[in-house]
């Protein structure tokens, strides 16, 4: 049915959901077709043709417990989505759960917008106790609109309004949200006042040879624009980047290249914001993606998982740059005490039980697990990442042109490589579609969607891990037998 076609609609039929985890006894999976498919029917007269997830994963979530996922048709599902990555203990953890019944249960205020309140107090405490003890020293924070784009948007304002200057500096495959300024530093914007800058990786290097070298070209490209008087490029309020690139295809910043970035800004007196919306609470195998390279900030942007699952977004930035004046960012729904406790409950979970160390080793044995299948799929062109923050990027062997001047670059050490195959978004969409018929849910993301990407819970088994990997493994196998079949 063409989405301007009408759709009738009805109201909802009775759906009974079972009863929650832990709850009683254990009931009979709803099965329920009908309810499944008209919920969705519903969804698609009545939603926004904005909507994304929905389009490619047509199911209706009735309950669900860590990195499970139940169907209202029955069915169950390993989330490897993670509500993009919000979700660092699964759903529904006991000990998020208890933080919130505890607030409902206390008679506290649900909303005080900006005003002190013990449920504060103490998520502040906590997300102060994990940050690098260089920021923490002398932190202060600015709770945002629920959403990370407003956090985003309140670190640019910070960093204009302290240094008094208005350009930005960002990379391309950046994604820093949805709202105006969030675009204005993402990958795709349009006529922005932010400069773009190459950032490193390996597969597809903008210059050709991945590696250190790669990233040595990258650094020193941003050297000479900041320092070449005719580059156009005037000095800048500040330069925002991810440690770990994630809709951009979960590409991991080189420690290395970080640490140099961190001594262009500091040199040049340019305030560095870091996104870790999506890298942070353990999901790359340290609390926080910088402790990787020892890096430290002036400014971080958090949300997602500090919410524990539910909408918080906060800016912690040095105190000598708080010179906003009071009024200066704000939003109605900053006071969640909800979230505040659910996310001060996550943030001690993860930090007591060692849970960013667990990301880092079982991450790595994923990884190691998924290489090999570039070993056995021509269409794997690379699989990168770091902790549980993993992707697997897919690409048409058979569509490979030789670049202009390839013949003459043939001697040459350094740009005789072989190039990178082209992207194949079609296959990957294949492929997410295979994995969700095996009941594993994950997403695409990448310069041309063409990533698989998996962003378990943190909390997954050894067992859960192998089942992820056993299932992509097979979705591919099909995959690609099904398009040799077709060639």
């Amino acid at each position: 049915m063409a989405v301007t076609d009408p759709v009738p609609v009805t109201d909802p039929e009775t759906l009974v959901v079972p009863a929650p985890y832990g709850g009683g006894t254990p009931q009979t999976p709803v099965r329920d077709t009908v309810a499944h498919e008209g919920i969705l029917r519903r969804q698609g007269a009545r939603e926004s043709a904005a909507r994304t997830y929905a389009r490619a994963l047509p199911i209706v979530p009735v309950r669900a417990r860590g990195l499970t996922i139940e169907g209202a048709d029955g069915r169950r599902y390993l989330d490897c989505l993670s509500g993009a990555g919000t979700l660092a203990l699964g759903h529904n953890h006991p000990v998020v759960l208890e933080a919130i019944r505890k607030v409902l249960d206390s008679g506290a205020p649900l909303h005080v917008l900006d005003l002190a309140t013990p449920v504060k107090d103490a998520f502040t405490t906590e997300l102060f106790r994990t940050l690098p003890p260089g920021l923490a020293d002398r932190a202060r924070i600015q709770f945002c609109g629920p959403a990370g784009t407003d956090a985003v948007e309140a670190a640019l304002k910070l960093v204009r309004t302290a240094t008094g200057r208005s350009g930005l500096l960002s990379f391309a495959g950046a994604y820093h949200g949805m709202t105006a300024g969030a675009l204005e530093a993402s990958g795709g914007a349009q006529d922005v006042r932010v400069t773009r800058l190459p950032y490193p990786q390996d597969y597809r290097c903008p210059f050709g040879i991945g590696g250190p070298r790669g990233a040595e070209l990258a650094a020193r490209w941003t050297e000479s624009l900041l320092d070449d008087t005719k580059s156009g490029v005037p000095r800048p309020a500040g330069m925002i980047l991810e440690p770990v690139q994630g809709e951009g295809g979960v590409i991991p910043a080189p420690d290395a290249w970080l640490r140099r970035m961190r001594a262009v800004t500091e040199q040049r007196s340019i305030p560095l914001v870091v996104d870790e919306v999506q890298t942070g609470v353990g999901r790359t195998g340290a609390f926080w993606a910088v402790e990787h390279s020892g890096v430290v900030p002036d400014v971080m942007v958090l949300s997602k998982a500090i919410g524990g699952s539910l909408p918080l977004a906060v800016v912690v930035y040095r105190d000598d740059l708080d010179v906003w004046p009071p009024g200066a960012h704000a939003g109605t729904f900053r006071g969640n005490q909800l979230a505040m406790a659910a996310g001060a409950a996550t943030l001690s979970y993860v930090r007591e039980n060692a849970l960013a160390e667990r990301a880092a080793t079982l991450g790595a044995r994923m990884l190691d697990q998924l290489r090999r299948l570039s070993d056995e799929f021509a269409c794997v062109g690379e699989v990168r990442g770091r902790g549980l923050m993993i992707g697997v990027e897919l690409v048409d062997p058979d569509g490979a042109v030789p670049a202009p001047g390839a013949a003459e670059l043939a001697d040459d050490p350094l740009l005789a490589g072989s190039a990178p195959l082209p992207a194949a978004p079609q296959l990957a969409a294949a492929v997410r579609d295979a994995c969700l018929h095996r009941g594993l849910i994950v997403e695409l993301g990448g310069r041309h969607s063409s990533v698989v990407r998996l962003l378990p819970p943190l909390t997954i088994t050894d067992e859960q891990a192998a089942a992820i990997v056993d299932r992509l493994a097979d979705a591919l196998a099909s995959v690609a037998r099904t398009r040799r079949h077709e060639s």
